[in-house]
């Protein structure tokens, strides 16, 4: 059986590299002082193709490292969960748990950490991407975490919501301090168990998506132990994903103050569809503005991934005031990973940046910057057989303007079969520099810049 997931660029690497002497084309800004670090699936053992989920694989973190206008090294490392420990020959031999934290890594509060979501746990890994294990922010967040924490800019303290299976009609809110630790823990009641990828934050608000892809029990066999079902058939298809596509489940938003609890959530109708990812949001008054990659729908025939429909950008509008939310597109093309400047997190922000993808989720060769107060988009074509994957916006400077930095992100050559770390001028989209890195990088997730200090 066919499964793209499993092919071309999406296929595993079965090598880890260091790498210390990489070949630039370019000149690397000389401001640069960190480590472009990106997560993603990699399968260490043959997966079933008429199983095998994309987002399920062993996780493994890639990373460059950049200093005084160099690229001092290159990393790739699994994310030795016991079980993948185990298989390595580095530890005793552990069943399966739970997929390893292959979806996001970020930097905070002195720390390393590899994210999935689904209330599984964050591991900590140290700068040279070695696995130190698993972590609950020294004993105050138990029970998992998630893939899309949310720093706001202005407190440096990281904000997220968790779903798990294990909290049935729950979604968990928290804050994490910039110490490491959590200050405030929020339970908010949902209409069942949804697949809550994402949220969005402003300034005065949380914002929740509860929308129709819910944990699903005939996706769940018997022989499988709770709360981490992995293994799944169903009548639809067959799926290791036990979350899919759930018509007669209504789409909402929900909207709690930064402060609130449960009791001052309020929720707004959309129409039906699934927002993997939020650009950004803000504050307007009384409405609250909402740029979100919509998905007409995910999981229901497709069941190796999101492949049912054109993600397109679109503006939601919440009317705090009349109790309603104006849907509107503002780009058709499909797209999908997008970012925003973080020093603009909750606060209204002129770019954003995207990547192009269709609607079977083969991303198509393009970055995309848009200009959300002209509404206007530049495309930046990488060249034949050359594919990217999620770009992230770092400044030049703390006080730099908006679209002053660089964009970077990995790049997969068809040709070489291997992987170049590009840097683009984010007012120009010309391309600055490219490292070139010794292997390929599969098609993956999330990553961020992690500056040092």
């Amino acid at each position: 059986m066919d499964n793209q997931f499993l092919e071309g660029n999406f296929a595993p690497v079965t090598q880890e590299h260091t790498a210390t002497r990489l070949e630039v084309t370019g000149e690397l800004p000389d401001h640069l002082d960190g480590r472009y670090l990106r997560n993603g699936p990699n399968p260490l053992t043959a997966a079933d193709p008429g199983t095998y989920h994309w987002f399920l694989g062993d996780g493994m973190v890639h990373g460059v490292r950049l200093r005084d206008g160099r690229a001092e090294w290159y990393r790739n490392r699994w994310i030795r969960t016991p079980h993948v420990a185990g298989l390595l020959g580095e530890g005793p031999a552990a069943p399966h748990m739970g997929i390893g934290a292959n979806t996001n890594v970020i930097g905070h509060a002195g720390r390393t950490l590899a994210l999935i979501e689904g209330g599984l746990p964050a591991y900590e890994l140290t700068e040279e991407l070695d696995t130190v294990g698993a972590c609950d922010f020294d004993g105050t967040l138990p029970g998992g975490y998630t893939a899309h924490p949310k720093r706001d800019p202005r407190t440096g303290e990281l904000h997220a919501v968790t779903y798990t299976f294990g909290l049935g009609n729950r979604v968990r809110y928290s804050v994490i301090g910039t110490d490491g630790r959590a200050r405030r823990v929020v339970d908010v009641e949902v209409t069942g168990q949804p697949m809550m990828h994402d949220f969005s934050l402003t300034e005065r608000y949380v914002v929740f998506y509860d929308l129709p892809v819910t944990f699903d029990p005939n996706q769940t066999p018997d022989h499988v132990d709770v709360p981490d079902p992995l293994t799944a058939r169903s009548g639809r298809g067959v799926s290791s994903l036990p979350y899919r596509w759930n018509p007669g489940y209504p789409a909402r938003v929900g909207v709690m103050p930064r402060e609130g609890d449960n009791a001052d959530v309020r929720w707004f109708d959309v129409e039906p569809c699934y927002v993997f990812h939020p650009l950004n949001a803000h504050d307007e008054g009384d409405r609250i503005v909402l740029h979100v990659v919509r998905h007409p729908k995910v999981f229901d025939r497709g069941v190796h991934g999101p492949t049912e429909g054109e993600p397109t950008l679109d503006r939601w509008t919440v009317d705090l005031t009349a109790g309603k939310v104006l849907e509107e597109r503002i780009d058709e093309h499909g797209q999908e990973f997008p970012r925003v400047d973080e020093r603009f997190v909750g606060r209204a922000s002129r770019y954003g940046y995207a990547v192009a993808v269709d609607g079977r989720s083969n991303l198509t060769g393009a970055v995309l910057k848009h200009d959300l107060r002209a509404g206007t988009a530049e495309r930046h074509a990488f060249g034949p057989g050359r594919v990217p994957g999620e770009f992230v916006f770092v400044p030049s400077r703390v006080d730099a303007a908006e679209d002053d930095g660089v964009l970077m992100g990995f790049v997969f050559d068809a040709a070489t079969q291997r992987s170049d770390l590009t840097l683009l001028d984010a007012a120009t989209l010309e391309t600055v520099a490219a490292v070139h890195l010794p292997d390929r990088v599969p098609h993956g997730f999330h990553g961020n810049w992690v500056p040092v200090g």
